[in-house]
């Protein structure tokens, strides 16, 4: 099944827009294929105003969102795959999305100090039916 999260993205683009807010895109600057001016990220990441007024030639895809933006005043084509999105949200309220990070199609591996422990509890186990059959949701914040 192809990934949630570029449609995601678009859909939260387009409500931020709808509702008068200003979309902001927080960035993986570190991802591989990550294309953004140097001198800017902060502690691996950036966070972009993907707004219409602050961007040109907007293109959102299942690969990547691409656009460019100007940084001190001098203009720079951005790429950015949507593994190295990290999250969406209005600049105005914080309301938005965060998304769980995600391997980079581009063959990323996990060094060996990322890969599971033999301490490592492993997935949680599958939660019992609920009495009355109707399913649950929990709040992630």
């Amino acid at each position: 099944m192809n990934s949630s999260r570029p449609y995601l993205v678009r859909a939260l683009y387009e409500w931020i827009v709808d509702n008068d807010c200003t979309p902001h895109m927080l960035v993986n600057a570190e991802h591989k294929a990550v294309q953004i001016p140097q001198g800017y990220a902060s502690d691996g990441q950036i966070v972009l105003n993907v707004s219409p007024t602050a961007v040109r030639h907007l293109h959102m895809d299942n690969e990547a969102v691409s656009f460019e933006g100007s940084f001190g005043g001098v203009a720079y084509s951005l790429y950015v795959p949507v593994g190295a999105i990290m999250g969406v949200y209005a600049r105005e309220n914080g309301q938005g999305m965060v998304f769980d990070l995600e391997p980079s199609l581009e063959g990323d591996e996990q060094q060996p100090e990322e890969q599971a422990r033999p301490d490592d509890e492993g997935p949680e186990p599958p939660q019992p039916p609920r009495p009355n059959g109707k399913p649950s949701l929990k709040v992630v914040k």
